[in-house]
């Protein structure tokens, strides 16, 4: 070959796809862990919206003698425990509904704060470990969802 030979540029694979799609591509090594950090994040809400919901909220809504017991130990009585358990139920459900799972996410580690706070005066850090187990997927939840919490924001402003 020489000098005035004209050459093409050789572009890597993942280059051409993007050009070809109008939309940036990741290397397609990632594509694949995406999509399962996609599901694992997805199976963990379901699974923390499982448990809010059957394992959290249902004892305190239906009245179970072992909430009942904790919540008269606490002296807060039967409304409180009736509205923790909404607020709970409220969670698990927002916590699969796409634009409010960042949200929920959020309203329950705080919900887990005051339970620490609750475990830690009233019963001498019995079950303290259980709130601070649970902030944790929740905070990782809030994190990897807090995309949707601009979408909600314009949904709000647009209704008000």
């Amino acid at each position: 070959m020489s000098a005035t030979t004209p050459t093409t540029p050789t572009t890597p694979p993942t280059a051409s796809v993007a050009s070809a799609n109008s939309r940036p591509v990741l290397a397609e090594s990632a594509t694949p862990r995406g999509r399962r950090a996609r599901i694992a994040l997805r199976v963990l809400q379901v699974l923390i919206a499982l448990f809010y919901g059957i394992a959290s909220a249902l004892p305190k809504l239906i009245a179970h003698p072992s909430a009942v017991e904790s919540f008269d130990r606490i002296g807060w009585g039967s409304g409180a425990m009736y509205t923790i358990g909404a607020l709970e139920l409220a969670g698990a459900v927002a916590l699969l509904v796409p634009l409010l799972q960042s949200v929920a996410a959020t309203a329950l580690s705080a919900l887990m704060v005051g339970a620490f706070v609750v475990q830690m005066t009233v019963f001498h850090g019995e079950n303290a470990a259980t709130p601070l187990i649970l902030i944790i997927p929740l905070a990782l939840i809030a994190w990897a969802r807090r995309g949707q919490n601009g979408e909600l924001l314009r949904l709000v402003r647009r209704r008000a």
